[in-house]
């Protein structure tokens, strides 16, 4: 039979093996990817849906090897930051966007690929909030993930300051939103 032939599974067939999920996640599968692998294989074995899954990533990578995945940080240069305050507040933009990424597998993917060409990460130079702000909706009307951290105020800035603006995804979306910046 075709595979675009095949019968759909049985509802029963929907859970995946718990032993068999527990094998692909200490090979560092995403969780939702080895589920996927585990239903597509109709959960035959851990052996099976990894072979599934490291294929189709094989497959898929060969159609995108030449895209780069970076995150950049733009920093609010209207505030007066000193050097650890900046390198504090990347860290919790860094951390901020990397925990947003987990809320979609779509964005989950993009982290992965991130990593896999490099992880790049580059850290601009920002007019004020204003242009952090106009940024932002740049990047999401590009459908990029962002991250604006707010800062509490407790020590060099105002409170409710937005200091760093994190984003991520494609160089050259990416670029269409940050390439005329200068670093920092």
């Amino acid at each position: 039979m075709e595979p675009s032939q095949q019968a759909a599974p049985d509802p029963a067939s929907q859970e995946v093996n718990p032993v068999y999920l527990q094998q692909l996640r200490e090979l560092d599968i995403p969780e939702e990817a080895a589920k996927q692998a585990l239903l597509h294989t109709r959960n035959v074995s851990a052996e099976e849906a990894a072979m599934y899954y490291f294929n189709k990533l094989e497959n898929e990578e060969e159609g995108d090897e030449d895209l780069i995945y970076k995150m950049v940080f733009v920093v609010n240069m209207d505030l007066s930051m000193g050097v650890g305050k900046v390198a504090a507040q990347v860290g919790h933009a860094a951390v901020g966007l990397y925990q947003a990424l987990q809320e979609k597998n779509s964005w989950r993917e993009m982290a992965w690929k991130w990593d896999r060409t490099g992880a790049q990460k580059v850290v601009m130079q920002g007019t004020n909030m204003a242009h952090l702000l106009e940024l932002q909706a740049l990047a999401m009307s590009l459908s990029l993930p962002t991250y604006l951290v707010q800062d509490a105020g407790q020590t060099q800035v105002e409170p409710g300051s937005r200091t760093v603006l994190a984003l991520i995804g494609e160089e050259e979306l990416v670029s269409n939103v940050t390439g005329s910046l200068k670093l920092l």
